[in-house]
């Protein structure tokens, strides 16, 4: 990728294509894995606390 290839997007499927399009030192090269080197792990799940729930819970909107 030379950086983004829609200056500015006309449509949403413009933007996300370009988003999308990760840079070359971003993507994994399996020369680097194969030496060793890990593999981007998935993200850990998250979740919300009760207690964190509680924080919000009268609110009418949580901004």
């Amino acid at each position: 990728m030379q950086g983004m290839s829609t200056p500015e997007a006309d449509t949403m499927a413009e933007l996300i294509a370009d988003c999308a399009d990760l840079p070359t030192g971003l993507t994994v090269d399996p020369e680097l894995v194969s030496a060793g080197i890990p593999a981007a792990r998935a993200a850990a799940a998250w979740w919300v606390s009760e207690a964190n729930a509680a924080q919000v819970i009268d609110l009418d909107e949580y901004v």
